[in-house]
């Protein structure tokens, strides 16, 4: 029997809400699987579980906040070890885990889809999210709305030994996101009574506070969860750290030039931009300089295994996450760049996974896009190293004594002095931009 536990999804993170089971006692689930959504101050997180196995029991119930390593559920490895009694007595039997994930199957319960009629698209006939949306519910049913996954679950919780039915009345449900939730809580907004602006009438936290807002008694002004959380990790890195700083100005001629020509060969949604070059080449970098990729400890400095770039991504509703790409300086260039979009979009929409937010080893912040030209940012920490991008931007620059205008990049560092010198800093920077003159070697 094996415990699911509350993770640790940051170094600053203490303790988490338990938001939403995907899961019931008697689910069949498989490592890897998502089982549990859990809420931080920056963002809703989907866990997955690390052993395969039959869920015994839910020990937490939804909305309860517990510390990092209180134990969630219980998993036991064969089927065996589910108790008869736990086991829900009206549940169907469906299918063996390799057919579908837990999201899937509570998509098909949800929209009244006989998974046995249902024929898997994914690898090994796994059936996915898609081939359940296309599928016809059972006949004398009608499909039910898609859930909000962004709300708790409404489902019945498991019957306990001293409820003698086990029936409990639905609770009203508003559509709306985690943020929401907590804000319409402390401002004490009626989420029943707000007028959702997001994607099919979603309560955003924007909707709570305008709601606020328009209540003729003044309410004290709540301070955003996550901006408070960044505000918290920032003036920690700033009290503990002493930083130094770097810059060097990168030519991506030929970077640019070697991009242009792989998007002429891939469709338009595989396209690639040039942060994935340029986080690549930072990842390649770190590699080549493994005392920068690493965390600070109470006994010094300690090299990561691997690289996991952390991405800095700002929030909607303010303040900023960096999830973290695994193993980035393996990814292919197009790996990378769909990477990327994944994490922002995660990011953004409040739905990361928890292997996304494991520490990275360095974290790179690109404010290209938003007209920067430099910038210096703030190292995370444990971490001990910061990479700044800005954006690409023509100059005249002196070539083999000839004088041109070239496309450039400022490209700075923000490192620990306590792990690192400045001379160490600068052999990041320039691996950096040698790699970015060969970018077919990415």
């Amino acid at each position: 029997m094996a415990e699911f536990t509350m993770p640790s999804l940051g170094a600053d993170m203490d303790e988490g809400t338990l938001s939403q089971w995907l899961v019931r006692p008697g689910d069949e689930v498989t490592r890897g699987d998502v089982i549990a959504v859990v809420e931080t101050d920056k963002s809703a997180i989907e866990v997955e579980c690390f052993q395969s196995g039959t869920v015994d029991a839910l020990l937490v119930d939804e909305g309860t906040t517990v510390p990092v390593g209180t134990p969630l559920a219980r998993i036991g490895t064969t089927a065996e070890s589910l108790p008869t009694e736990s086991r829900p007595a009206q549940r169907p039997p469906v299918e063996s885990p390799p057919t579908s994930t837990p999201l899937v199957r509570r998509l098909a319960e949800d929209r009244h889809v006989d998974l046995t009629a249902v024929h898997g698209s994914g690898p090994g006939g796994r059936i996915t999210r898609a081939d359940v949306e296309h599928a016809e519910p059972e006949p004398e049913t009608a499909p039910a709305p898609e859930r909000d996954r962004t709300a708790p679950t409404t489902r019945p919780k498991p019957v306990r030994s001293d409820d003698s039915t086990g029936a409990r009345p639905a609770p009203v449900r508003v559509r709306s996101s985690p943020l929401a939730r907590r804000l319409a809580t402390e401002l004490g907004v009626d989420l029943a009574e707000v007028t959702g602006t997001g994607r099919g009438g979603t309560v955003r936290a924007e909707d709570v506070r305008s709601a606020a807002a328009a209540e003729s008694t003044p309410r004290p002004a709540v301070p955003d969860p996550a901006r408070a959380a960044t505000a918290r990790l920032m003036s920690r890195s700033k009290r503990e750290i002493p930083h130094f700083y770097l810059s060097t100005t990168v030519d991506m001629a030929a970077a640019l030039e070697w991009m242009h020509a792989r998007n002429r060969e891939l469709p338009l949604s595989a396209r690639l931009v040039p942060a994935a070059l340029t986080f690549k080449a930072v990842a390649m970098a770190a590699r080549k300089v493994p005392e920068l990729n690493g965390h600070w400890g109470d006994d010094g400095f300690v090299p990561a295994e691997d690289v996991r770039l952390g991405v800095a991504v700002s929030l909607r509703g303010g303040g900023l996450v960096a999830p973290a790409l695994a193993h980035a300086d393996t990814l292919s260039v197009a790996e990378v760049m769909a990477a990327l979009k994944d994490l922002v979009a995660r990011a953004r929409g409040g739905r990361l996974r928890a292997s996304q937010t494991a520490d990275p080893s360095l974290t790179v912040t690109n404010l290209g896009d938003q007209g920067v030209e430099a910038v210096f940012g703030v190292v995370y920490p444990p971490q001990v190293a910061l990479v700044g991008l800005g954006r690409i931007v023509e100059r005249p620059v002196a070539v083999n004594g000839l004088l041109g205008v070239r496309p450039v990049l400022t490209a700075t560092l923000s490192a620990d002095h306590r792990a690192a010198d400045g001379a160490t800093g600068a052999r990041l920077l320039i691996a950096m931009d040698r790699l970015l003159q060969r970018p077919e070697e990415l």
